[in-house]
């Protein structure tokens, strides 16, 4: 429903992308910073929870506020998320351990949760299916610029000023974004008496939480067939089962299932998931291929990267024209198309391809990404009223970082796997870390050559088998895609938006 007397569309949807901003940069950023940090903290261990904790309390709590957003409306619930957001940040520039870092880095992600979905649900309220369709082109450039200028702000603030400002530099941007949301976002007054699901909001929380922890950790911190990890399997599970239970009985669910019986809804968020995971696989490790098997620096490493990020807000520009005039299966379609030629050049790529090779790939696979999410986006946000928009927004945002954590486990497990195999087939004696020796000129000088190049083939081995499960995935997406419901897909509004 839009308020057009009072709303400042123009105003609102730049706060929205500033918001959004603060919370896509976060990542490329910090990534970054992290060399330096670690050497100032120490506890290199635990490094990769620095990450971890960032990305799962920003997935679990990704559907709570969804939820929240619908029942108490967009701009009070991101104001929670944001302040939180934001005290996360000024805790971390003052952390004095990595200990202190994980934890502030936690209370960072659970206010993170609050942003993406309910910044893209705002959109949706304020602008209608056509005009929306068009609108996300902006939305998805955000993460392009993000993931194009996160590196660059990150190092010049370690180069110049201290790692802390990383942090600190989110502070002033996400408070300009609550001024410009709080002074010309105006929300219809909401009458309904409101029915919070406490119950399933704890067996979600638990639900997830735990699925998510025993795919972060599972194989790294404890066996995957361990009684820990069955037992982490048995408590996520069990809490899920009961989610389902507790929820058909709800009066107004935290995780309305009804919504996924409407199969563009359902298919979407599916491919949402394997996009996910191919997002992951491609951005994890294509700058360990293009630095260790091609010997390239890190900045054309980053470049090749870059053309991801390139590829996904044009495409998203593109899609939402597309979406008005052959609908979201032919618009997703022909993402998932551009998935499968992406992934596919990646199986093909070898040492000799070169960066280019690897640029053109990945810009491909951007193609397919900003296709998919817009339409599925704008699809799934004209599908469901007004009063169900949030939820069904942050589902779909859920399945794709839900797609991300499934992949880092899967891909980090198949790495690995297929290394040592690698090992004890040469007779090599090497273990993982080993691999550190090819990322950068100045460690590849301290070995010989030809154990460079036994440590080359063998990760140049490894990375194809990553590669070839990032194209199943794509082939997989593309079936799921098929099954969409033919035709536009999305009903025009009919809430007065």
């Amino acid at each position: 429903m839009r308020n057009s007397k009072t709303t400042n569309r123009p105003l609102v949807l730049i706060s929205v992308m500033l918001a959004m901003f603060v919370g896509a940069v976060e990542a490329t950023i910090v990534t970054t910073a992290m060399p330096a940090i670690a050497s100032d903290l120490g506890g290199f261990s635990r490094y990769s929870w620095i990450f971890s904790a960032y990305l799962l309390m920003s997935t679990v709590t990704v559907l709570i506020y969804g939820k929240l957003a619908d029942l108490f409306g967009r701009k009070p619930i991101l104001f929670i998320g944001l302040t939180i957001f934001l005290i996360g940040s000024i805790l971390c520039g003052f952390a004095v351990s990595m200990e202190q870092l994980i934890v502030f880095r936690l209370i960072q992600g659970l206010g993170a949760g609050a942003v993406m979905p309910i910044a893209t649900t705002i959109v949706g309220d304020i602008y209608t299916t056509e005009e929306r369709a068009k609108i996300q082109g902006y939305l998805s450039s955000v993460w392009g610029i993000s993931a194009v200028s996160g590196p660059v702000i990150g190092g010049l603030i370690v180069q110049y000023m201290n790692w802390k400002f990383v942090f600190w530099v989110n502070v002033p941007l996400g408070i300009l974004a609550m001024v410009g949301i709080y002074l010309y976002l105006h929300e219809p007054v909401r009458t309904k008496k409101v029915s919070i699901d406490y119950k399933g909001a704890i067996l979600l929380t638990l639900s997830l939480s735990t699925i998510l922890y025993w795919l972060v950790e599972g194989g790294q911190a404890f066996g995957r067939l361990s009684f820990y990890s069955v037992s982490l399997i048995i408590v996520g599970l069990g809490a899920f089962a009961l989610l389902v239970r507790v929820e058909r009985k709800a009066i107004d669910p935290v995780m309305p299932f009804a919504m996924w019986k409407n199969p563009v809804i359902l298919y979407a968020n599916l491919v949402s998931l394997t996009t996910g995971v191919i997002l992951i696989g491609i951005s994890s490790y294509l700058p360990t291929y293009v630095t260790g098997v091609m010997e390239q620096p890190a900045i054309i490493a980053g470049f090749t990267l870059t053309a991801m990020s390139i590829g996904w807000p044009i495409a998203s520009s593109v899609a939402g024209h597309l979406l008005i005039r052959y609908g979201t299966f032919l618009v997703s379609f022909a993402g998932g198309l551009s998935l499968i030629l992406g992934t596919t050049l990646f199986v093909m790529m070898n040492p000799a391809s070169g960066p280019w090779w690897a640029a053109m790939a990945s810009f491909f696979v951007g193609i397919g990404m900003g296709l998919t999410s817009t339409s599925f986006i704008v699809t799934i946000q004209g599908a469901v009223p007004r009063e169900k928009r949030g939820s069904a927004t942050a589902a779909n945002m859920f399945m794709r970082n839900f797609g991300n954590t499934i992949g880092a486990a899967l891909f980090g497990a198949v790495l690995n796997g297929m290394l040592m195999t690698h090992f004890r087939k040469d007779k090599m004696d090497y273990d993982l870390n080993d691999i550190n020796f090819l990322l950068t000129d100045d460690m590849r000088r301290t070995i010989p050559e030809e154990e460079i190049l036994l440590l080359q083939r063998a990760l140049d081995g490894s990375l194809q088998w990553v590669y070839i499960t990032v194209a199943i995935f794509a082939v997989i997406s593309l079936l799921l895609i098929l099954k969409i419901p033919r035709g536009k897909g999305f009903q025009h509004d009919n809430d007065g938006t």
